[in-house]
């Protein structure tokens, strides 16, 4: 996948490699859902750019703040006040309960910190995308530098590239 994707600006060929994943979603009869924090809605968005998408795109929540996650997704208000919104089981927390919510056979979340302050002692640039699914209950961690914008779209790019490995794994 494309490691920077920009939804103003998805190519051509960023296009005909996302409509390959929505593809190979589709065969594997898989659908996915998103909850995205720091990435407000890009990776959806750049999900839903290509054509048909609705046939593996259940559909995505914005948690963008910290309430949000607990009230809108049921995260832990313990974990959210111990840990911080950005953490690598929080990630994952979000991942199943919008899997869930959806009914999706695939959750995939975002959470971290683009910045320009610190949150909850977190640097920016610290990024935790997760995907949860019968067969993998996956986080990574991030560590991006850039601005704000860069940061934003390298994790969408991640998260993407998530998505396309947990396919290859099977």
């Amino acid at each position: 996948m494309e490691s920077n994707p920009r939804m103003s600006d998805v190519s051509d060929g960023a296009l005909v490699e996302l409509a390959a994943l929505l593809d190979r979603l589709a065969a594997d009869g898989e659908t996915v859902a998103v909850a995205e924090s720091l990435t407000g809605g890009l990776v959806c968005s750049t999900l839903v750019a290509v054509p048909g998408a609705s046939r593996v795109v259940a559909g995505g929540i914005v948690a963008y703040q910290t309430d949000v996650k607990a009230t809108v997704l049921g995260v832990s208000e313990s974990l959210l006040a111990e840990r911080g919104a950005v953490d690598p089981d929080v990630a994952l927390a979000m991942a199943r309960a919008v899997r869930s919510k959806f009914g999706a056979t695939i959750g995939l979340s975002t959470t971290g910190v683009a910045g320009p302050d610190r949150q909850d002692g977190v640097a920016v640039g610290t990024v935790f995308v997760a995907l949860v699914s019968d067969r993998d209950d996956v986080v990574e961690k991030f560590e991006f530098d850039g601005t704000r914008d860069d940061i934003r779209h390298l994790a969408v790019g991640a998260s993407l590239r998530l998505l396309e490995n947990s396919l290859h794994a099977e």
